[in-house]
């Protein structure tokens, strides 16, 4: 500032406080909540209907779900969909070991 200038050039009303994002806020890229649920719904499917490729793409959701989400968020249902999309791989092949067959043949 220039001291040939008596007064002060600065508007009071004019400042804004900085606050900082809060860290608990929901983040902006809702991808790991949907890849969660579509984990879920696939690993669901893949269990009840014995469909393998059901039960793989559910593991791939889950694999992306846990790859785009936060350190911040609570891991126990990334990790709850991840053994259900495990289990349900598991328990497809257990019930019939023949490899799969894609779903358009």
């Amino acid at each position: 500032m220039s001291s040939s200038t008596p007064f002060d050039a600065r508007r009071p009303n004019k400042i804004h406080r900085y606050k900082p994002k809060d860290t608990n806020a929901p983040g902006d890229d809702p991808t790991p909540d949907y890849m969660n649920l579509l984990g879920m719904i696939f690993s669901m499917c893949g269990l009840m209907m014995k469909l393998k490729w059901c039960a793989w793409c559910a593991v791939y959701c889950s694999f992306i779900s846990f790859a785009n989400s936060r350190a911040s968020e609570d891991t126990k249902q990334t990790l709850s969909s991840f053994m259900l999309s495990i289990s349900a791989v598991v328990m497809s092949y257990l019930q019939n070991p023949q490899p799969m067959t894609p779903p358009w043949q």
